[in-house]
């Protein structure tokens, strides 16, 4: 399947929504959630971040009935890294433009610098964008270049990603991705 009839995508960003900072509640008074250093893959545990990956999120993101994409700086560390302790398979990384030029250009205009090789990647197909740094000039610049089909997700990066934010995803994939729809990992939408 190719353009708007192939599964919607899924754009994860990782620092935020898999690896949050920390916060309430109290008897964590500031630290990062951290889970047993047993789950770390060989040669992971140099990197102090993953200690707060929850390795539940693995089954509920691929359960979600979309193609699941690395939007993230860690690039291929994602899947040598993240994919590992979360128990997914390798998925494809989006890889970002290396002109500073269009950096600068999307400064300007107040964009996050992902939002048009979001954009571009999707080609048309309905997409969702999970991340910590969205802002309302990206959702206004993507609903006029993209349309619609487009949900733009702001995780609070104190907690990650949230019951509420894997209801709103599979609510949202199963409107634009269509009823019965099977996605990434074999999530299906009800009935």
């Amino acid at each position: 399947m190719t353009g708007s009839a192939a599964r919607p995508l899924l754009f994860l960003d990782v620092d935020g929504p898999l690896l949050p900072f920390g916060g309430p509640p109290a008897h964590r008074a500031g630290r990062h959630p951290a889970y047993p250093a047993g789950h770390l893959p060989p040669g992971a545990g140099a990197n102090p971040l993953l200690s707060r990956i929850n390795p539940a999120l693995g089954p509920r993101l691929a359960a979600l009935p979309c193609e699941l994409v690395w939007a993230t700086t860690w690039m291929n560390g994602a899947n040598e890294y993240l994919a590992p302790l979360l128990g997914l398979p390798e998925l494809p990384v989006l890889s970002w433009p290396e002109s500073a030029a269009d950096e600068e250009r999307d400064l300007r205009a107040g964009l996050h610098w992902k939002t048009r090789p979001l954009v571009d990647r999707a080609a048309g197909r309905a997409f969702a964008w999970v991340d910590d740094e969205i802002n309302d000039r990206d959702r206004a610049w993507v609903a006029a270049h993209h349309g619609p089909r487009a949900l733009l997700l702001r995780v609070d990066p104190q907690y990650g990603l949230t019951d509420a934010d894997f209801h709103l995803l599979h609510d949202w994939l199963c409107r634009v991705g269509g009823e019965g729809e099977r996605g990434g990992g074999g999530g299906a939408c009800d009935a």
